[in-house]
């Protein structure tokens, strides 16, 4: 390390690093700590090149947990830090570059220290790093002891550093010479509060989050919200000076370190590398959009139960209104907030919604912020929403089913809203590219969403098998039902073909109760297979219940908007024959035989002989025609979604296998505790 550039195989023998982690103490004035942050090193470019940083670097970080406990170097390396971060606002306002890329450098080591404290240690030997001094200015610790009574001050150093960085983030404008600092500043907290994985305790237990939740840094909370957001709307690309030096050769602060600043991307790319060479569009992500995403994530779904701690970051996420809404409408919120354009937020969402993170975000906000859920009701183009949504539940066999869920839920939400469910049927879209089973050159938003929906059902009864998935999709066609309006004949046969696979279903359980019963197969070792078709039996009945309830909310409602959906049920009508007579569903159908004898009635009258475009002509004229009177009122469907109670057992081992897989930071698999990875391979 030093002025020079380092090889992997090379850090375990570098000097620099050797004397960092060596016995002894080193002084705050010492030209050491200049030299020190004038580094650079060759970048890992693949998965064996991120395992030999691993493993180049694991002596020296054991070697230095061990030593700093009598040196106190790493306070040191902190002090310096939070020296220059003091200094670091009027540095980006002179364009002191040199002296950003040094303060970069510190914060870079004193993460890749942090990454090995949260894997290795409990966090009271964590936060012993911080506060450990020199011999002389403290009472020797031993690493190995154990430890009764906590110091009231024990951490202070790590609060001071975490107050810091938060104060980076909205005191420091993003700019090019910046963009990397940003970047480091957002690693540099999710690696620190990454010890939610690798210990099985609540995060309002752990002091790292106590420190985030509470004082010096909770007092930003609402403009750290804000500040990510921004980064998450702008999605600015890693600038190009920073991963290519100017043409010139010139003797600039980026040509001078630029492969330290690809030293970040070296370590943000741990193990994603696969190619012998990286590509220049492969550094062109939206890195900081990324990082700010996730961190946000992490913000504002820890410390959300009865834990005794305030999380001021989902209060202020939840909050925020729409900085362009002058009305007298808009809502007067108490407490800290902060003002956002929805209308870029919306655009971004709509244009980026394609991974968890960003799914996971639209949940929250179209769930608990009502400012930005009426935002999203009121438009106009919400197709470019639902679009992105439906894609994803279209591609189920390629996403985790956490993704699928939050999707599915999002679409929910949005049937709650009756003005929703008729815009849907009114915008129409022409050649979806990505719907395979057959060409749609034409149809209405709502009937794509009906055929996708549909088709995640099928795709769980098949794969899945998750009761509160089957659940969500019919309540959500459901809550659609009344609005149902021209629905394509594609869509009306699906709809039926979901029943008739359903019907199947159902007579097959039918005999195989009949059988056991009837002691007509061997049950094995299995004493409760009655008892398990029969729970098998009464969901199965629950789903055809809740589907011929969707099929009657459309008939008594709107049946003169959709003659193809009345065509085919008279087309498949003995589907319900089995049905007539059974106590659960005897009702319901006798609303719809009672459509269906109408029209059949007046087919029959027109004669045998009918084109299938005679037949539609008579279901219109005859729809013009019918009674609704004539059936019998039910209760009008409507669903609301409820977040199920102590979501954080949900929310939290998703948000970190999502940072796990997706924030481009490599983390040690096998020390964590809080998910399992064979679970979350696909997140």
């Amino acid at each position: 390390m030093g002025a020079t550039t380092s090889s992997l195989a090379d850090l375990a023998q570098n000097e620099y690093l050797m004397r960092l982690s060596g016995r002894d103490p080193i002084d705050p004035m010492d030209p050491f700590w200049n030299q020190l942050l004038s580094f650079s090193f060759l970048i890992p470019v693949n998965s064996s090149d991120s395992k030999l940083l691993e493993d180049s670097t694991e002596r020296i970080c054991s070697n230095f947990a061990i030593n700093n406990t009598h040196t106190g170097n790493f306070g040191a390396l902190v002090h310096n830090f939070l020296v220059r971060a003091a200094e670091l606002k009027a540095s980006a306002q002179c364009e002191d570059n040199i002296f950003i890329w040094q303060t970069y450098n510190a914060l870079f080591i004193i993460r890749s220290f942090c990454k090995y404290f949260v894997e290795h240690l409990s966090e009271e030997l964590v936060l012993q790093q911080f506060d450990c001094k020199p011999p002389g200015e403290n009472v020797d610790s031993n690493l190995e002891g154990d430890i009764d009574e906590v110091d009231p001050t024990i951490g202070e150093l790590a609060e001071k550093l975490m107050s810091s960085l938060v104060e980076l983030l909205v005191d420091v404008p993003v700019l090019n010479f910046t963009y990397a600092l940003h970047l480091e500043t957002l690693n540099t907290l999710l690696t620190l509060l990454s010890i939610q994985m690798f210990h099985a305790q609540p995060a309002s237990k752990f002091t790292l989050y106590r420190f985030i939740m509470q004082g010096r840094c909770a007092i930003h909370a609402p403009v750290v919200i804000k500040a990510l957001l921004w980064n998450y709307i702008n999605q600015e690309k890693c600038p190009s000076e920073l991963y290519k030096s100017s043409a010139d050769g010139s003797n600039t602060f980026y040509n001078v370190t630029a492969a330290v600043a690809s030293s970040l991307w070296s370590v943000v790319t741990l193990g994603m590398g696969s190619s012998p060479k990286k590509k220049e569009e492969e550094f062109s992500e939206t890195l900081l959009a990324n990082q700010s995403l996730l961190f946000l994530l992490v913000l504002a779904n820890h410390c959300t139960s009865d834990s005794g701690l305030n999380n001021p970051y989902r209060e202020a996420l939840f909050a925020f209104t729409d900085s362009q809404d002058t009305s007298a409408m808009n809502p007067v919120i108490a407490g800290p907030t902060f003002k956002m354009d929805l209308s870029r937020l919306y655009s971004t969402l709509c244009s980026t919604l394609r991974d968890d993170q960003t799914t996971l975000l639209l949940y929250l906000l179209i769930h608990q912020n009502t400012s930005m859920k009426a935002f999203i009701l009121s438009r106009t183009n919400i197709d470019q929403l639902v679009m992105p949504l439906l894609h994803i539940l279209y591609q189920a066999q390629e996403r985790n089913s956490h993704h699928i869920y939050m999707a599915l839920i999002i679409l929910l939400v949005l049937s709650e809203d009756e003005v929703f469910n008729k815009a849907v049927h009114e915008i129409n879209l022409k050649n979806i590219l990505w719907f395979k089973e057959r060409p749609l050159t034409e149809i209405s938003l709502g009937g794509l969403l009906i055929l996708v929906v549909i088709r995640t059902v099928q795709f769980n009864m098949t794969r899945m098998r998750d009761k509160y998935l089957h659940t969500n999709c019919l309540a959500a066609l459901a809550n659609m039902s009344s609005q149902f309006a021209n629905l394509h004949q594609f869509v009306a046969q699906k709809i039926v073909s979901l029943f008739a696979q359903l019907c199947k279903k159902h007579s097959r359980l039918v005999e195989q109760i009949r059988q056991v019963g009837a002691g007509e197969v061997e049950q094995g070792d299995d004493e409760d297979s009655e008892q398990v078709f029969m729970q098998d039996m009464t969901a199965l009945q629950e789903v055809i219940r809740m589907v011929l309830e969707i099929l009657n909310s459309c008939l008594t409602t709107s049946l003169h908007h959709n003659p193809n959906l009345i065509y085919t049920l008279l087309y498949n009508r003995n589907l319900f024959d089995q049905f007539h007579t059974h106590p659960i569903f005897q009702d319901i159908i006798q609303n719809i035989d009672t459509v269906l004898s109408f029209f059949s009635s007046r087919l029959e009258q027109n004669g045998k002989n009918l084109s299938p475009a005679d037949v539609l002509e008579s279901i219109k004229e005859g729809a013009l025609q019918f009674r609704r009177d004539r059936l019998k009122k039910f209760p009008e469907l409507k669903f609301k979604y409820v977040e199920e109670d102590s979501p954080e057992e949900f929310f939290i081992p998703y948000i970190w296998s999502l940072v796990y897989h997706s924030s481009n930071m490599y983390f040690n698999a096998a020390r964590i505790v809080l998910f399992s990875l064979s679970a979350n391979a696909e997140s």
